[in-house]
């Protein structure tokens, strides 16, 4: 007998419980360590929380892990970007080894990175000896701060770019240069606009890494109070002096700045995609 179908009637079902696992699992996980957070803050009065947020350590310690991890992303947006055109574009000796050596960021343990980037970049180590003879300093440095937040964040942009080039069709950039357009104008009207989207979930991804790194960061920051001293180790320090409220202020204003940013960077992520789509 025929089975009758009806209007109303889901052609995939569980839907419904589906959507209450992941509700479940998100509150579980993001959702309510997040509202406790929130809710101990509201423990403070409003004069307190502004007078442990506005401290000039504070202050300091938030513009240095938020500044420094939009900087090593927008660098990371530029070179990833050159690193994931070599390793789709081109065949060469050892482009496999290459494409692994990208994931070592995210295999490598933090406090492990940390360390060899200090030996690297310390005054006696192989790179900062070179640049000791200029009287740069690199580790102990807001300098050294910027390098290890290159590093943890590279992969993110690579790994989020490479499979949206890897499934862009050729043909593109060969009928553009067939009507006439220069390598630049194919790259620029054809390339980019479609790996614009790609570009900014990696962009957000690297900052987001970025503004809570802390085990890499430590070891080459020297940690100084109001010269290379991150948000996050301020956090720890604070919880280290069972001072909760002062700790648990600085976390909200990091969440709240990294959720602007977040937001921010997909609303524009969106608004590329409509544009994108309305060129097609």
């Amino acid at each position: 007998m025929a089975t009758i179908f009806r209007p109303g009637r889901k052609v995939i079902p569980g839907f419904g419980i589906t959507l209450g696992i992941t509700l479940l699992w998100l509150s579980l996980i993001v959702l309510i360590p997040l509202g406790t957070l929130i809710l101990k803050t509201t423990e403070l009065t409003g004069a307190q929380f502004l007078a442990i947020v506005s401290s000039q350590r504070v202050v300091h310690a938030l513009e240095l892990s938020f500044g420094l991890s939009l900087a090593a992303a927008a660098v990371n947006l530029v070179f990833g970007s050159i690193v994931v055109w070599a390793l789709v574009r081109y065949r060469f000796p050892g482009r496999r080894l290459l494409d692994s050596i990208v994931d070592v960021p995210f295999a490598l343990p933090t406090a492990v990175a940390g360390i060899a980037l200090t030996t690297l970049y310390a005054e006696n180590g192989w790179i900062g000896s070179l640049f000791a003879p200029l009287s740069i300093k690199v580790a102990f440095t807001p300098v050294g701060i910027f390098v290890a937040l290159v590093f943890i964040g590279l992969p993110f942009v690579v790994r989020t770019v490479q499979p949206v080039l890897e499934d862009l069709d050729v043909a593109l950039e060969e009928a553009a240069a067939s009507l006439g357009a220069s390598r630049w104008t194919a790259l620029r009207r054809v390339i980019f606009p479609s790996v614009v989207p790609a570009l900014l979930t990696g962009f957000a991804l690297a900052v987001a890494r970025a503004v809570g790194e802390y085990g890499s960061v430590i070891f080459i920051a020297g940690n100084l109070p109001n010269v290379s001293e991150i948000a996050p180790l301020l956090i720890v320090i604070r919880l280290q002096e069972f001072r909760y409220a002062d700790a648990t202020a600085i976390a909200v204003v990091m969440l709240a700045g990294s959720f602007l940013m977040l937001l921010l960077i997909n609303a524009l992520q969106r608004w590329s995609e409509r544009r994108g789509g309305h060129r097609l």
